[in-house]
């Protein structure tokens, strides 16, 4: 089990994917696996479209690493879209591959969902999603937590409250959302310990190739970008080549920091790129 790992090993490594949007790259999404697994990480997590509009490709990637590569697995598995039956066929769907670690969230709201539906959903939080599933799976339950807020909290401490409801409920370790100032980091895991807030947790690091990817980034996660990125980007952005190698440098000062400062994971946010996670990989072995 993943949780068994924090206490056996000093640091995890982890990598996330996300499943192909086309049936015919899935072969492609395999060699990608296959280059990842030569790297040896304690486990990849695989994404969830929105609605749980991918959980079968979510449920087949994560076979393919469990079966195949035979690396843990961590199965996303949002709920915002999903009534208790949805829930139902993809933990069947996970039981019958044998992966039996999933990353509780409860998901962006997808553009379709009318204001009534999404006021009227059946999993209010990720706490919800995690209580039903202890109560109905054996699933072991990661949590996602946001070192500098989610979004919609008011503030980091009211955050804090609602991440100790996942903790409360079953979670077992946690993951970062992607961040760019480890000092934010930092003062997040004090509040939490302060918080009550005791599970291992794994960094979040999104390596940035592009002035293009930044962007969306940002606007997607709502982290914060330090004067050092934002020089990087000012710098080199008009440069593929040189700003490639500018954004993975400044994700392997940030790692090396993390590992100094022992942290309990680095989950690389590797965006399907094996190549950038193995050279980030071989800097800070």
């Amino acid at each position: 089990m993943i949780k068994d790992l924090f206490a056996e090993k000093k640091q995890l490594l982890s990598f996330e994917v996300f499943p192909p949007k086309k049936e015919d790259e899935f072969a492609n999404a395999f060699a990608v696996l296959d280059s990842l697994a030569v790297l040896q990480p304690d486990f990849i997590s695989v994404t969830y479209g929105a609605g749980g509009s991918k959980s079968k490709k979510t449920v087949e990637i994560a076979s393919y690493i469990q079966n195949q590569l035979h690396i843990m697995a961590l199965a996303h598995m949002t709920c915002v879209g999903s009534k208790k039956e949805d829930i139902d066929a993809v933990t069947a769907q996970l039981k019958e591959v044998h992966v039996n670690h999933v990353l509780a969230l409860r998901g962006d709201r997808p553009s379709y969902m009318s204001d009534e539906q999404f006021d009227s959903r059946h999993f209010s939080h990720a706490a919800d999603l995690i209580t039903y599933l202890k109560g109905e799976t054996d699933l072991h339950i990661a949590g996602a937590c946001y070192p500098e807020k989610h979004y919609e909290a008011a503030d980091l401490e009211s955050d804090l409250l609602h991440l100790k409801e996942k903790c409360d409920a079953g979670a077992e370790f946690l993951i970062t959302q992607l961040f760019f100032d480890n000092e934010a980091f930092y003062k997040f895991l004090e509040k939490s310990r302060n918080a009550g807030i005791t599970l291992p947790v794994c960094a979040g690091i999104m390596p940035i190739t592009s002035a293009k990817q930044l962007g969306t980034t940002v606007s997607l996660s709502g982290s914060a970008v330090p004067k050092q990125l934002a020089d990087i980007i000012a710098t080199y952005g008009d440069d593929p080549a040189d700003m490639r190698k500018a954004g993975i440098d400044y994700a392997i000062r940030q790692i090396l920091d993390l590992k100094a400062h022992h942290a309990d994971g680095i989950h690389i946010y590797t965006m399907n790129k094996p190549k950038v996670a193995q050279e980030i990989v071989s800097a800070i072995q």
